[in-house]
């Protein structure tokens, strides 16, 4: 192992950095075990795809929404279970893709669907973007405001104007100037560092570590069906992984080992009490600026990742960001995510003077945003983004073609 290797794996880590941390920030989940769940089901993830395919797997946006919920209403234990099933539906479909194929498969949630579905997903959550950065009851609290602007404009800027690697790692340098400006502000609290030991778990990291998968039905309908749409996400970023490799992934090792690949990792987060597991863009963002394909570099990242999941003094240290620090990253973040629908339509060149795909997305958005949740049966309930999946997927197969 040379020199070299060890530092394009340092940036490989930079660039999952930002995006792998915020998910745990966002849904009160332990940063340190989205690292470890992140290094583990990278090296797991290159097991199965015969070690050929240069993924990095990190913490996925889609679940932020349900994560939180659950967390909040029914603890840690149910967000394992939740997370473990996720990892059971990517199992299910990778068995399903080496059976049927995945054409067939994708025929049950094309663009029309996934679009609008992405959308919902980060429209959902805007209004807590916004919450996280001071706003309440028609009013902005000063000092998160600044904090969250200072937040926003850093991550513009560095988007716009920075060069090569500092476009790669927006989210990281954007909390950092959030961080020092709330420091001048007198609102971190620095007992947790002081608290913490050099090499460790802390003991909310550990209590989380050790505490035992929930299966209750209702948090496995929020996390678990998510994966169904996280799936064309994999599938999407295994081909332009591919193609800037120079690569046919589909066909070696198959899609159905990187999606099982995918499962196994997400199923291991959730044991550890990570957040769900999914390939990573922005690692494909590097392989293209460096040229370097070495997957053996990603599994060296994996392990970056899991040596800075156990420095307690780091850990205690991401524990610490402030909460309009997160709201300003958010507030960008989720809207990218709604664009990104946006884009997954424009991309499929549909036509919207057909009523079906008016139909289609209309209903989509209007059941996935003003639904918040249904309850079905004493404590289980089905979150909109569900009810507008479910409909979605139904609908697109009823209705005819040519209306």
């Amino acid at each position: 192992m040379n020199a070299k290797k060890l530092i394009l794996g340092i940036q490989h880590v930079l660039a999952m950095f930002g995006a792998t941390v915020l998910v745990p920030f966002l849904t009160g989940l332990n940063p340190s075990l989205a690292l470890l769940a992140a290094g583990l089901g990278t090296l797991i993830f290159h097991l199965v795809s015969k070690r050929i395919v240069p993924v990095f797997l990190g913490s996925s946006f889609a679940f932020i929404g349900a994560l939180t919920l659950v967390l909040k209403q029914d603890g840690i234990g149910a967000v394992k279970g939740g997370v473990i099933c996720a990892g059971f539906v990517y199992v299910f479909m990778s068995i399903i893709i080496k059976v049927f194929g995945v054409e067939k498969v994708k025929s049950f949630f094309p663009p029309i669907i996934t679009g609008p579905i992405i959308m919902v997903i980060g429209l959902r959550m805007s209004p807590v973007a916004l919450s996280m950065s001071g706003y309440s009851d028609g009013k902005f609290e000063v000092k998160s405001l600044i904090i969250a602007l200072s937040v926003l404009v850093t991550m513009i800027v560095v988007s716009i104007l920075g060069k090569s690697f500092f476009k790669l790692v927006p989210i990281l340098i954007s909390v950092i100037v959030g961080y020092l400006v709330s420091m001048c502000f007198g609102i971190i609290d620095f007992t947790p560092i002081h608290a913490a030991n050099w090499i460790g778990f802390s003991k909310e990291a550990l209590s989380d570590l050790t505490a035992v998968p929930v299966f209750r039905l209702s948090s496995v309908i929020a996390i678990a069906p998510i994966a169904f749409v996280v799936f064309i996400e994999h599938i999407g970023d295994i081909t332009t992984n591919g193609a800037v490799v120079g690569k046919d992934f589909f066909k070696n090792p198959g899609i159905h080992r990187t999606m099982l690949g995918d499962g196994l990792a997400t199923i291991a987060a959730g044991l550890i009490g990570g957040p769900a597991n999914t390939t990573y863009g922005e690692n494909t963002g590097v392989l293209a600026v460096t040229k370097v394909y070495d997957p053996s570099i990603l599994r060296i990242a994996a392990c970056y990742s899991i040596f800075l999941s156990i420095m307690g003094k780091f850990g205690a240290v991401l524990q610490t960001v402030p909460q309009p620090v997160m709201g300003g990253v958010s507030i960008i973040l989720f809207g990218m995510i709604a664009s990104i629908g946006v884009r997954t339509l424009i991309d499929a060149n549909l036509d919207f003077s057909h009523s079906r795909n008016l139909i289609l997305s209309s209903l989509i958005l209007v059941l996935g945003i003003s639904i918040d949740n249904i309850v079905i049966w004493n404590t289980v309930s089905v979150s909109g983004l569900a009810v507008s999946a479910l409909f979605g997927v139904i609908l697109n197969k009823l209705l005819p073609s040519d209306i």
